[in-house]
C-alpha cells in the first residue's frame, strides 16, 4: 500500500471544482492510503467524502516561521507520490520542502510536470484533468450522491440566490441586492421559492433582498458546505457572481447563471454543468431584464 498526498488549498469554488480530480486519484490508487493537505474550512467535507483516508491542515506559516515550517515539512514528508492540485507558486515550493518525492504539478524539476502551455487559460476541472493525464491518471465519472439530500428539507421547486461578492475592485463584482430581489419576485411568481445562501457576511445583503422580496427564504450563515451542496443538488437553478456557491452548484449539476465582471474570466472560471455566463465591465451595468432572460425556462 502506497502513501499518497494530495494538496488542495484555495477558496471554496477552487476546492469544489477539484472534486473530479479527487475522484480520479481515488480510483487510480484503489486501496492506497490517500491524505489531503488543505485548509481548515474543508476538513469536515473532505473527511466525509469517499476520496480521502486522512486530512491534514496547512496553516500556511510564513517562510521565516521556523517552527511553522518544520511542522509543515513533517506534514509533507514520507509520501510515495504527491499530487499538487493547488499548483501555485507557494505549493510548488513544497516540492523541495517535502524532499523532492515523485510529484505531479508545476514545480521545477518534479517527476511528472504539467507542461500544457494552455493551462493558465483553462477552467479548473479541465486543467486538472490534463495535469493528471501527464501522471497517468484517467478521469472517472463524478459521483456526488453522498452529498445529495443534505441541507434543510425545503419543498421543491426552489432556486438559490448567492449575493455574496468580493469587496475588491471597488464593487465592480457586486450585483445590487434590489436586483436579486426583483429576480426573486419573478421566481416566486413562477411558483419557485427564492432561497438566499451564503456566509454570515452576506446576511446584510439577504436582509435587503427580503425587504423587497418577502417570499425569499434567508439561509445565509445557516448552511455548511455539505448542506449547501445538498441544496444545490435539488435546486432548479443558482444565480450569483463568481463566488464559491455558484461553483459548488455547478459541480453538483445545478443549472447556473453566473454574473461576471471584467475581473472574472469565463475562459477559466465558468462553472461546471449547465451554465450561462453574463458579463459586464461592472455588474451594476447588468439589468434585471438581461438576467431574467437568461434564467432557465425564460
Amino acid at each position: 500500500m502506497k502513501r499518497i498526498l494530495v494538496i488542495r488549498l484555495g477558496a471554496v469554488g477552487d476546492f469544489c471544482n477539484s472534486f473530479p480530480a479527487f475522484a480520479a486519484i481515488r480510483a487510480h490508487h484503489g486501496a492506497d492510503r490517500i491524505t489531503l493537505l488543505t485548509t481548515a474550512p474543508f476538513v469536515s467535507l473532505a473527511l466525509e467524502s469517499p476520496w480521502f483516508d486522512q486530512v491534514r491542515v496547512d496553516t500556511r506559516p510564513g517562510w521565516l516561521n521556523l517552527g511553522g515550517m518544520l511542522r509543515l515539512r513533517a506534514k509533507l514528508s514520507g509520501y510515495d507520490y504527491v499530487y499538487d492540485l493547488q499548483t501555485s507558486r507557494r505549493s510548488s515550493r513544497y516540492f523541495r520542502l517535502a524532499g523532492r518525492p515523485p510529484w505531479s504539478g508545476i514545480a521545477p524539476g518534479c517527476s511528472h510536470p504539467d507542461t500544457n502551455p494552455a493551462r493558465g487559460a483553462m477552467p479548473t476541472v479541465a486543467r486538472q484533468r490534463a495535469q493528471l493525464a501527464f501522471a497517468g491518471v484517467a478521469p472517472v465519472a463524478l459521483d456526488v450522491s453522498w452529498l445529495a439530500g443534505r441541507g434543510p428539507p425545503l419543498e421543491a421547486p426552489f432556486a438559490l440566490l448567492a449575493p455574496g461578492t468580493s469587496p475588491a475592485h471597488g464593487g465592480a463584482k457586486h450585483w445590487p441586492a434590489d436586483r436579486f430581489a426583483d429576480i426573486g419576485n419573478l421566481l416566486a411568481a413562477r411558483g419557485i421559492t427564492p432561497v438566499i445562501v451564503g456566509s454570515e457576511e452576506d446576511s446584510a445583503a439577504a436582509s435587503l433582498i427580503r425587504a423587497f422580496c418577502p417570499a425569499a427564504l434567508d439561509l445565509t450563515g445557516k448552511t455548511d458546505l455539505r448542506a449547501l451542496a445538498g441544496l444545490a443538488s435539488r435546486a432548479t437553478l443558482t444565480l450569483g457572481g463568481d463566488t464559491g456557491p455558484i461553483h459548488l452548484a455547478g459541480i453538483m449539476g445545478c443549472p447556473t447563471v453566473a454574473l461576471f465582471s471584467e475581473y472574472s474570466d469565463p475562459a477559466n472560471a465558468t462553472p461546471e454543468g449547465p451554465s450561462t455566463v453574463l458579463r459586464a465591465e461592472r455588474l451594476s451595468d447588468l439589468s434585471v431584464a438581461t438576467v431574467a432572460a437568461a434564467l432557465p425556462g425564460s
